[in-house]
């Protein structure tokens, strides 16, 4: 399935999804062929996008970065850090094209400013974890206003932020850090201090992107690391709460846990750990049920997220896919829970 804007439609396409207006009702059903009268009509209805067969998929999932785009973003960044070594630190310079690439990418899309983002757990290697949180890091600071040469310096400290990892004498591929040895564990807190002594000679990367590399684990209360250090640039508190949050979903030196529980970690560290003003900025934008989660509700009904209510990121639009008996619901039931105040999810399911 394809999200496609009015005007990208040339007449023809076959609707993935019903057209509904705003009370839910079917305006087009699924399965119908956009006749190019039609978008002349819908248009004048207000309907500013649709979807279109290209898959399987019923669920209206809105990325922050598309498919592709964070896949060739991804193998340049792999590039160029595997071909790195401690002292040849100049091809690094390349990966601010990749941080630009990723902030026009971001400030080309329709209503950034208005979407809630599906950003779902998932498996990920270190080149896609740096790209995540410069993209998380991105839109938090682009709605926060910081000025768009810093906005630069973060992407890059972003791409480079674990950089000290291929430094550290441990393995630690794969294993909640938890689970390490006292030992273990200092050699992995100083991998900061690796990334950042590793660059901070260089002239072609900021003082900003260096402190990001240096300080991405601290917290408010000084119990990071590596320096324990409370008072760090507003911008590396970005940083922070973005890594945090993206390190959970992946699983990435932790045990995985689901969005809700990692969105209710940062609700919980607020103001303690975490910048409060940063942390209700980035939830602004964060679905804590992404599109396609299975959920149960509290009256029993097994249903599948759909989309996002963008003042309410957790008060999502649903559909019932069984009733509390465990029965297949015969007719489309779909729920607004923003609309209907007695239903509410009490829990994700696998």
């Amino acid at each position: 399935m394809l999200r496609k804007q009015l005007h990208e439609l040339s007449g023809g396409e076959i609707l993935a999804r019903d057209i509904r207006n705003e009370d839910y009702q079917i305006i087009l059903p699924q399965g119908s062929a956009i006749r190019k009268d039609y978008i002349h009509k819908l248009d004048e209805l207000g309907i500013t996008e649709v979807f279109v067969k290209a898959g399987d998929s019923d669920v209206s999932e809105i990325a922050l970065l598309r498919s592709e785009t964070e896949e060739a973003i991804r193998e340049t960044v792999k590039d160029i850090l595997e071909r790195h070594t401690y002292h040849n630190n100049q091809e690094l310079a390349e990966l601010g094209e990749a941080a630009d690439s990723i902030i026009t990418t971001i400030l080309e899309e329709k209503q950034v400013v208005d979407r809630v983002f599906d950003i779902k757990e998932r498996s990920a290697d270190i080149y896609q974890h740096s790209i995540s949180i410069c993209s998380l890091a991105i839109l938090t600071a682009l709605k926060l206003d910081v000025e768009i040469s810093k906005i630069h310096d973060i992407g890059v400290g972003c791409l480079l932020h674990d950089i000290g990892m291929r430094y550290i004498s441990i393995d630690y591929n794969n294993r909640d850090v938890g689970t390490l040895n006292r030992q273990e564990l200092m050699e992995y807190k100083k991998h900061p201090v690796y990334g950042y002594s590793s660059l901070k000679d260089e002239s072609w990367i900021s003082d900003l992107s260096k402190a990001v590399i240096l300080y991405h684990h601290e917290c408010l209360d000084g119990s990071g690391f590596p320096l324990h250090k409370k008072d760090i640039p507003f911008e590396c508190r970005i940083v922070n709460v973005c890594d945090t949050f993206d390190t959970m979903i992946c699983g990435i030196a932790c045990k995985q846990v689901k969005v809700y529980e990692a969105v209710e970690y940062l609700k919980g560290c607020k103001n303690i750990l975490f910048d409060g003003k940063i942390v209700d900025v980035f939830l602004g934008f964060t679905a804590v049920y992404p599109a396609g989660t299975h959920v149960l509700t509290n009256e029993g009904d097994l249903a599948v997220v759909l989309s996002q209510n963008k003042v309410f990121p957790d008060r999502p639009v649903i559909r019932i896919l069984k009733d509390r008996n465990g029965n297949d619901v015969e007719s489309e039931i779909i729920k607004d829970l923003v609309k209907i105040h007695n239903v509410f999810i009490e829990k994700t399911l696998n």
